[in-house]
């Protein structure tokens, strides 16, 4: 786990701590067991960004706090410069950057994600988080599951899903995909 990782699980832990809400409320919020909680706060589980958001939304903090640790503040704009995103790596298929950090009090999250190609040839793991979510995919091609259907996805693609259904993507073709996620 790298130390950005551990760095979040912290923050994660004390603002619960400073909210007065236990790990099984927490837990219970995020609809996981106690023990898989429990492993994120331990920094010995990668932490979904969709449970990331909803642990800011349970917190009432923006995400941005638990990226980085600082206060967003803007409220007019925030300019994100290519490739200068929080980069999040939650899963080892997936690479995430937040493209909007500093804002406040959005109303949706964005990233660009890269999805790497697996080498096992399994199905990958699937989430699901309440809202809905908005795909782009900027380049590759990828394969994306959601509620029993797989849907091939190209360049200039897009999707816009219901999230509480269990969701994931591939990369195909053994090359990495690019995607732009807003979810809300």
């Amino acid at each position: 786990m790298n130390e950005k990782m551990i760095e979040i699980a912290q923050r994660i832990s004390e603002l619960r701590k400073l909210s007065d809400i236990s790990q099984e409320e927490m837990a219970e919020y995020l609809g996981i067991t106690i023990k898989d909680y429990q492993g994120y706060e331990n920094s010995t589980s990668d932490i979904p960004a969709s449970d990331l958001f909803e642990i800011s939304q349970k917190l009432g903090v923006d995400m941005g706090l638990l990226l980085t640790g600082e206060e967003t503040r803007m409220h007019i704009f925030s300019v994100t410069r290519k490739d200068k995103g929080v980069q999040v790596e939650r899963r080892k298929q997936y690479q995430y950057e937040n493209l909007a950090e500093k804002f406040i009090h959005k109303k949706a999250e964005t990233f660009v994600v890269t999805v790497e190609p697996r080498k096992d040839g399994t199905k990958p793991s699937t989430n699901s988080h309440p809202g809905q979510e908005f795909d782009y995919v900027i380049q590759g091609a990828m394969k994306f599951y959601i509620h029993d259907n797989e849907i091939i996805l190209n360049e200039g693609d897009s999707i816009f899903f219901d999230s509480q259904y269990h969701h994931a993507m591939e990369a195909l073709n053994d090359k990495p995909a690019k995607f732009l996620a807003v979810v809300l």
